[in-house]
């Protein structure tokens, strides 16, 4: 019953922390203290401040549980994404294979030759273990591995061209997530930018009329994240090569994404492979380890040796190295692509941008009988087709066809149906479009759909 003096419902700390150790008891002690102290300094402010006038006991009880239940959950968990972006920044990029899966887990819970020679029973390098397949992957001479694309670009141009200029398109400056932009990145790397060309159309004499006795080397970033259309041109990596090797210039090409596979085979846009790009004869190649290539966040860097082995030696190498579980998922990832039909099939991002419309559908069918089957009060649920998204800043241009199953809820609005998946165990992501809620099949998997009909039940008291 609710009190009339509401200080008097409030417990002494000692009492409410007892009561939690009763519902929690492999709560941590400390723990439990600091949520009665927080609860109950809480109450009292909002009492005296006249926001409350009545207050229930097992008001304060349930209010202290919630705050417990909070902070005993992990803070990083898992989300259904129904929202068919594929590679989705927010929500983790890219899923790994469970190759990957599996050898993170082994090195992670045992000693491993992150960095000892078993050979030679000495001190090893870590990148030799991905260098070799990075190689034999893509064509290039030598390969090395930092946290990201980002770091990437960074360590190549504070080793080949710290104090001098960079000529680079005018078209290709672009921005990437989070706001960073490669002027950014440029100037934190001590190089100097050399803008040539227009927004819209660079030329090759734009290039060489740029050129002169304090030119490090020639950039070409490839607009992974978006495209220009109509009145257009840039130059080619191989043209930037040719003219580069005439002035002794090394040329570096930012892929972004980077994939090895070549997507027009499943009708999608053509993008430049990691391998063409390479076999163009660029001197060094970046780009990520989870987007287009499936794997974990990585930058990825191959390319000539001698350019290679300078980024080596550079100091802040170090600074952006990757550690023994990144190492572990990405070789697990690259020893895919030794057979690329297989790779397609066992990557889950690669499986997922691929997928017929016709197997997305399939999924959204499933969905829909089980949610018919059920009959959830006031749930309304039916068949629409939509098309996906690549995701990632990758294939801007790329919309896979898909099918979603769009929810609506009498006397309940879009949002407010939107917020309450969100708030499930484990949250669904999903997106509203003319006022209903999408979840996109494409991104949802087959054994995430019996899920998502138990906490639709939920939401409305099963």
């Amino acid at each position: 019953m609710a009190s009339e003096r509401p200080f008097r419902a409030i417990p002494a700390v000692h009492e409410l922390a007892r009561d939690l150790g009763q519902l929690y008891p492999e709560a941590p002690e400390n723990l439990l203290v600091m949520v009665a102290r927080d609860v109950t300094e809480e109450l009292r402010r909002e009492i005296s401040a006249g926001k409350r006038t009545h207050l229930d006991p097992q008001e304060v009880l349930n209010l202290a549980r919630k705050r417990v239940e909070e902070k005993l959950a992990f803070s990083l968990r898992p989300v259904i994404n129904a929202t068919g972006v594929v590679v989705h920044t927010n929500l983790g990029r890219s899923l790994l294979p469970e190759e990957a899966v599996e050898a993170l887990t082994e090195i992670a819970a045992r000693y491993s030759n992150l960095e000892f020679d078993l050979q030679r029973g000495q001190r090893g390098s870590r990148y030799s273990h991905v260098e070799e397949i990075l190689c034999e992957l893509t064509g290039a001479e030598e390969a090395l591995v930092v946290n990201n694309n980002a770091a990437a670009v960074l360590l190549t141009l504070n080793t080949l061209a710290l104090g001098r200029e960079v000529i680079v398109s005018r078209g290709e400056l672009v921005e990437i997530g989070g706001s960073f932009r490669i002027p950014d990145v440029m100037v934190r790397s001590g190089a100097i930018l050399r803008e040539v060309g227009a927004t819209n159309r660079t030329h090759l004499r734009d290039y060489e009329a740029a050129i002169n006795e304090n030119t490090a080397l020639i950039m070409k970033v490839h607009k992974s994240n978006f495209a220009i259309v109509g009145f257009s041109k840039e130059v080619s990596g191989a043209e930037l090569v040719l003219l580069g090797h005439e002035h002794g210039l090394p040329v570096v090409e930012d892929l972004g994404s980077g994939c090895f596979i070549d997507f027009s085979r499943y009708g999608l846009l053509k993008e430049p492979t990691v391998q063409e790009v390479v076999g163009a004869g660029l001197d060094v190649v970046t780009f990520s380890g989870d987007k287009l290539l499936g794997g974990p966040q990585a930058g990825l860097i191959v390319g000539r040796g001698e350019f290679i082995r300078r980024l080596k030696k550079n100091p802040l190498n170090r600074a952006v190295r990757i550690d023994k579980l990144t190492l572990a998922a990405l070789e697990a990832t690259l020893r895919l692509y030794r057979d690329l039909e297989q790779a397609v099939k066992r990557i889950p991002t690669l499986a997922l941008i691929t997928m017929p419309a016709s197997q997305v559908k399939k999924k959204a069918q499933s969905l829909l009988r089980r949610l018919r089957k059920e009959k959830i009060p006031h749930l309304k649920a039916r068949l629409v087709k939509t098309v996906s998204r690549v995701g990632g800043g990758a294939l801007p241009l790329a919309s896979p066809p898909s099918y979603a199953v769009a929810l609506s809820v009498d006397g309940w609005s879009a949002a407010r149906l939107e917020k309450a998946l969100r708030a499930s165990t484990p949250p669904v992501i999903s997106r509203i479009e003319a006022d209903k809620v999408y979840l996109d099949m494409r991104t949802v998997l087959p054994e995430e759909i019996n899920l998502i009909v138990r906490l639709l039940k939920k939401i409305w008291g099963e």
